[in-house]
């Protein structure tokens, strides 16, 4: 037989945990649907086809007829099933023992349904660490594609990408297939003629030699404009006659039919990467824009491109404190259920344990964890999911671990920045304290209803918000979802506000008294950063209570700010039970040891996300009535009440004394396969004090949450 180019093309069709079930039958109806369709239209069009855990036993549920059309594909040899880890988290980031459990879970799941256990594995997002060889061979994996940048940061030369190799790891071996991104921005961006043309240049440099790509499904009709392009226009239907017109050049088949013909070229001994994007988007921003720039310069220089890359995708967890935090739970969660002692198997201790421990696996899905263009750090509900799963998995270990039930504390870098938390943990909550960060709260559960109180983000500088103030920018194409300027809303560019702290509960604000909720909502206060922001140390603590000190001078009012006025703080906090559900309290003390200068009031902000900003069973109780999470303003003190129907939660903060609460959203600007949208983040509210100093030179102040469970 003449020599051909063979075309191996993996496919990847993925939804994450906890997102909405219209989003699952949208993207079925509009994509996955319709893509088999057009592959059972072309029977010589072969291909590996991996769907992630999540999307798989949705579809078994809601449309298993589904499942009978991929088997049939799979019976005639046309799709090959590939494996992977079955809630599609990133392999590197999550312990080594649910690592092989989530791939042979996904494999007994394709091998039960499809006949055929996996050879190969879908790394999710393309993340590699030199480690996964050993990982992935040890868990009968026998390939990955991955993409042509992490050969040519290897020192592999463009023309050495047409075959595949072997990757080694303490003695195991793998084949690794190398993607080519040029065929990533061919399919389905451009014509076809103009993908074939790119095809007949590589088989005519490398007769015989494979053209591999591994790509998302959901760019065949998921993506805005796709499903016309793809299916409407029958431009996949056109891709795949071409294929088979040029079949005497071209074969076109699957992972495993090219693995078992050719022999691998050598050995490549590959560095830490994922695909060229990711790393760019997991690059802080300043640097991201400072690496921009040079892929400019150097646009027209391929010698050149091939040594610039960005950052691997653990950067995401700097770059995102709000994605480490969840990260360090994830693990502290696996550890709670490794450290559980082992029950009878049939149990109903085993059998709870066990749910802990797919809670966990759950909460490893790695949407979240990531922004770029696709990633879900944004989506309060997808950070929401990833909580509950892991609230609920920790307290299932928690019942199931002798000594775990009373209330406890825990001092530990919880976190990983080499600075102790206190951690307090009991069966109605779970409280973390940062004292390095104002004596402030980022992590507070209601474990009665797996709620995870906070979650919200700090408003941040993104590359992409300099498209939306410039009225000018002109996309330089638009054919690829990767540069865009669609907006879901007019004028997103006036929220574009960037806090200056992370988004905790009970940070202290010390602030001119003639400044307003207005000035608060844009940011505008000028508070005291050392006492907002500042390192507190912890005098006392216990498991219900924890005081902590921070002690300086004054520095509040921008320019015109003092420092003669010399303060101690002591931050008080207690955790205890209540009906349905419990109470945490911080109590204030600010003892002056230097007359006060000059007026100053008081604020101890609170930050609460109950989700859905405008459903009806979520709402603040005003005198002016219940009012939706957007709600703007100043509520009288010294109460403040908020409900959340879907959570089970009621939340009350009182304050005594406090004239008003500052109430504010939270909205970030981001963007998604959409386009820029706005996004309810939670809402920010300050308890606000206007104490008279004159005189006395202490002052107490104290704010109270109170949780309860709705029926």
């Amino acid at each position: 037989m003449p020599p051909r180019l063979h075309l191996v093309l993996l496919v990847h069709a993925h939804q994450p945990t906890g997102n909405f079930d219209h989003v699952f039958e949208q993207s079925f109806v509009r994509c996955y649907r319709p893509f088999v369709e057009v592959l059972e239209r072309h029977p010589n069009a072969h291909m590996g086809l991996h769907y992630t855990g999540p999307l798989l036993t949705w579809i078994e549920s809601h449309h298993p007829d589904y499942f009978e059309r991929l088997r049939e594909l799979v019976k005639r040899g046309q799709v090959e099933m590939v494996g992977g880890g079955f809630y599609e988290p990133i392999l590197i980031s999550i312990p080594s023992a649910d690592q092989r459990d989530q791939i042979v879970r996904l494999a007994d799941y394709v091998e039960q349904h499809f006949g055929k256990r996996p050879e190969g594995a879908w790394l999710a997002e393309r993340v590699w660490e030199p480690q996964l060889a050993s990982v992935l061979a040890s868990a009968g994996v026998g390939y990955t594609v991955l993409d042509d940048i992490h050969f040519l940061s290897a020192g592999f030369e463009q023309n050495e990408l047409f075959g595949d190799y072997i990757a080694e790891d303490k003695g195991e071996t793998i084949r690794v297939l190398p993607g080519q991104k040029s065929l990533r921005y061919l399919i389905p961006w451009d014509t076809v003629d103009k993908v074939m043309g790119g095809l007949h240049e590589m088989f005519r440099a490398h007769p015989d030699g494979i053209a591999a790509m591994g790509d998302d499904m959901e760019k065949f009709g998921g993506w805005p404009g796709t499903f016309e392009h793809c299916y409407d226009e029958q431009w996949l239907d056109q891709l795949f006659e071409a294929f088979e017109r040029n079949s005497e050049w071209l074969d076109v088949c699957t992972p495993g039919e090219y693995l078992s013909t050719h022999t691998p070229l050598g050995r490549a001994d590959l560095p830490t990467a994922s695909y060229t994007e990711m790393m760019e988007w997991a690059l802080p921003t300043r640097t991201r824009e400072r690496y921009n720039a040079l892929l400019k310069e150097f646009e027209g220089r391929a010698d050149v491109l091939s040594f610039l890359r960005g950052c691997p995708w653990r950067g995401f967890f700097r770059k995102y404190s709000e994605s480490n935090l969840m990260h360090k739970k994830m693990l502290r969660a696996a550890s709670r259920i490794s450290a559980a002692p082992r029950r009878r198997s049939g149990s109903k201790a085993a059998e709870e344990l066990a749910q802990a421990h797919d809670l966990l696996q759950r909460a490893q899905c790695n949407d979240a964890y990531w922004h770029g263009i696709f990633g879900g750090l944004y989506a309060p509900h997808l950070r929401t999911d990833i909580l509950r799963n892991l609230i609920r998995a920790e307290a299932i270990a928690d019942r199931h671990t002798p000594g775990a039930a009373p209330p406890r504390i825990e001092t530990l870098d919880y976190d990983g920045d080499g600075v102790d938390e206190l951690l307090f943990t009991a069966p109605e909550y779970q409280a973390l304290l940062k004292p390095s960060d104002g004596a402030t709260m980022p992590v507070l559960d209601f474990r009665l209803t797996e709620s995870a109180l906070i979650n919200s983000i700090l408003r941040r500088p993104e590359p992409y918000h300099a498209r939306l103030r410039d009225p000018n920018y002109r996309p330089a194409t638009t054919t690829t979802a990767y540069e865009q300027t669609k907006v879901k809303e007019r004028n997103l560019d006036r929220f574009l506000i960037y806090d200056r702290w992370a988004r905790n509960t009970f940070r202290l604000f010390l602030f001119d008294p003639a400044k307003s909720s207005a000035e608060y909502e844009s940011l505008q206060l000028q508070e005291d950063p050392g006492f907002a922001g500042g390192g507190f140390s912890v005098e006392d603590s216990s498991a219900r209570s924890a005081e902590l000190i921070r002690e300086g001078y004054l520095m509040f009012g921008g320019a015109n700010s003092d420092s003669t006025t010399e303060l101690s703080v002591t931050k008080q906090f207690s955790f205890g039970p209540a009906p349905r559900g419990c109470e945490i309290a911080c109590e204030l003390r600010l003892r002056f040891k230097s007359p006060l200068q000059r007026p100053m009031a008081i604020g101890l902000e609170s930050v609460a996300n109950l989700l859905a900003p405008d459903a009806a069973d979520r709402f603040f109780e005003t005198p002016d009535g219940k009012q939706n999470l957007r709600f703007t303003g100043s509520v009288p003190g010294p109460t403040l009440r908020m409900e959340d129907g879907w959570q089970r939660v009621k939340i009350a903060l009182h304050a005594p004394g406090a004239q008003h609460f500052w109430v504010a959203p939270i909205e970030t600007v981001s963007e998604s396969e959409e386009g820029f949208e706005r996004v309810y983040q939670g809402s920010q509210i300050l308890a606000v004090w206007y104490p008279d100093f004159a005189g006395a030179n202490t002052w107490l102040g104290r704010l109270v949450w109170r949780i309860e469970q709705l029926d």
